[in-house]
């Protein structure tokens, strides 16, 4: 067996191959797969019921506004820093008619929706870089290949071509390793977003249509 195809045979396994193709995008898609995993733990961490629409908050608010007792549902919303919270917040504190209430709240509805939907646009862009970062690393690994087989003058044999390729493939696996899991988890987030906000607006919209008007306002 000749020293390349040992080389070859030696390096077949994922690890002996990582270790051989290690240059500058394997550390950019490294260091994507660690921010790709941090960003997942954040999203698991901040994105739930209770930042954006919890229960009792909810339960309290729909007491309050049943039984017209605004001056602590204006001390709740205050205090709580959920999004059904904020969106009302701002309803109340517009002070005009019905309709610069409902404006009001609909603008507040919209950036929070905005805020929320950008915690997890992070993950998307990694998704979608990871394998175009990994198909660069594998055409300069390709370019290297070739040009090192026309460097041995005809001496190289297709074991040295094998090689070559598959440190150059690899960079294509690391860049799919890492979007696969990032835009699986952006599709979850995301579903999850839409579902938490869409309830928070429907509850909102709910107890901002009884807030009391201001004095002379008109409906």
């Amino acid at each position: 067996m000749t020293h390349h195809a040992w080389t070859l045979a030696e390096g077949t396994g994922l690890w002996p191959l990582f270790l051989q193709s290690f240059d500058l995008f394997t550390v950019l898609l490294l260091a994507g797969s660690l921010a790709g995993v941090t960003s997942i733990f954040l999203c698991l961490f901040e994105i739930r019921a209770s930042a954006i629409v919890p229960s009792p908050v909810v339960g309290r608010l729909k007491d309050l506004a049943a039984s017209a007792r605004w001056e602590d549902l204006t001390i709740l919303v205050r205090e709580d820093d959920s999004m059904v919270s904020r969106v009302i917040r701002a309803a109340a504190a517009s002070g005009g008619d019905r309709a610069a209430i409902r404006e009001a709240a609909e603008l507040a509805a919209s950036e929070e929706s905005a805020r929320w939907f950008r915690k997890i646009d992070f993950l998307s862009v990694i998704g979608n870089l990871g394998p175009l970062v990994g198909l660069a690393g594998t055409v300069w690994g390709m370019i290297l290949a070739f040009t090192s087989l026309g460097d041995t003058q005809g001496q190289a044999g297709p074991a040295d071509l094998s090689l070559g390729i598959s440190k150059a493939l690899f960079h294509t696996l690391l860049g799919l390793c890492l979007a696969i899991p990032c835009l699986l988890a952006y599709g979850v987030f995301r579903g999850r977003v839409d579902r938490l906000c869409t309830r928070a607006m429907v509850v909102a919209g709910e107890i901002i249509e009884r807030l009391p008007l201001a004095s002379g306002a008109s409906r």
